[in-house]
């Protein structure tokens, strides 16, 4: 457990494929100062770090953590989801760093669980979580992340994985469909193919082939729009099965890890459909698995509403360690 000093000579970070947030650590281990940054903006994470630390006041960390959308195998960091490739260590003598820690985003999602209370999440659906059991996370943004958290002799461990480039799998009809309509432009359709932003235009782009429907040049952003005010009925349709595919794969998780004690979406698009995704055919599809189907009903779902989950998760990471 670090002090009050080193704590403030922390730094924390969560870097996606569009956005990079960072916050210095204050003496108690809370998040301070707080800032997004646009990826783009910037040649590598080293020079978004910099960039950050200009624009604030405090002592020059010493200590930073930082969750990234991508699987880390090694020194060197080629993101999936964005130009950024850079190596950890090189990093970390350009920052003058002691320690440079990077975890995988849902990894840094899954550690701040534990330390989420009422006001930072939403449940959807019944279900009651059971205590001393795994939890799951899953979400969708510029990808699908996937992590969870499981029992260990001194709280809980956390799982590193790439669960959204697991084979997507449909339903109904309709929806095997719009998975071979996909099938045509990837090699492998993974549950990222249409169930992120890119996958949510992959999605409308294939349904509209399968409904014989000349699609419009929407983005995700104007999909989710249209659905959520009604005003397009493709655009409804799409972000229904959007829901729910990411219902079936919310309860794989659940089903593979046993997380009664609960599976949260995290990602930046869920929250956005508000009242829709209450709606939506996300939860039932969560519970329909045959025989298992009272199983997953007594497992809660929640939605983080937290603004800065990943970072809270870093911090914990680092208060830790």
């Amino acid at each position: 457990m670090k002090t009050p000093d080193a704590l403030q000579t922390c730094v924390v970070g969560d870097i996606g494929g569009t956005n990079a947030r960072f916050a210095r650590l204050a003496a108690d281990g809370s998040l301070d100062q707080i800032m997004t940054l646009h990826g783009t903006d910037y040649p590598g994470p080293a020079e978004a770090l910099q960039a950050y630390l200009a624009q604030t006041t405090g002592a020059a960390p010493r200590t930073a953590a930082i969750g990234i959308a991508n699987p880390l195998t090694g020194d060197r960091v080629q993101m999936t989801n964005h130009t950024w490739n850079f190596s950890i260590e090189e990093m970390r003598r350009q920052l003058d760093l002691e320690k440079l820690e990077f975890l995988n985003d849902f990894t840094a999602l899954a550690l701040s669980l534990p330390h989420l209370g009422d006001a930072d999440r939403r449940q959807v659906g019944q279900g009651n979580a059971v205590p001393r059991t795994a939890i799951g996370v899953i979400g969708p943004g510029t990808g699908l992340g996937v992590s969870g958290m499981v029992p260990a002799a001194k709280g809980y461990a956390f799982i590193e994985g790439e669960g959204g480039h697991v084979t997507l799998s449909g339903q109904t009809d309709e929806e095997l469909a719009v998975i071979s309509a996909i099938a045509r432009s990837f090699p492998h359709v993974s549950a990222e193919r249409a169930i992120s932003g890119p996958g949510l235009e992959n999605l409308y782009r294939a349904l509209a082939q399968v409904r014989g429907i000349a699609p419009r040049a929407y983005e995700a952003a104007d999909i989710s729009t249209h659905a959520t005010h009604g005003t397009d009925p493709l655009c409804v349709a799409t972000v229904n099965m959007f829901c729910a595919l990411l219902g079936t794969q919310a309860a794989n998780l659940a089903v593979t890890l046993g997380a009664r004690g609960g599976i949260y979406i995290g990602g930046g698009i869920v929250p956005r459909l508000g009242e829709f995704f209450l709606r939506s055919p996300f939860r039932q599809r969560f519970e329909e698995k045959g025989r298992f189907s009272a199983y997953l009903a007594a497992i809660p779902t929640w939605i983080i509403t937290a603004p800065y989950p990943a970072l809270i998760g870093a911090a914990a990471f680092l208060r830790t360690s």
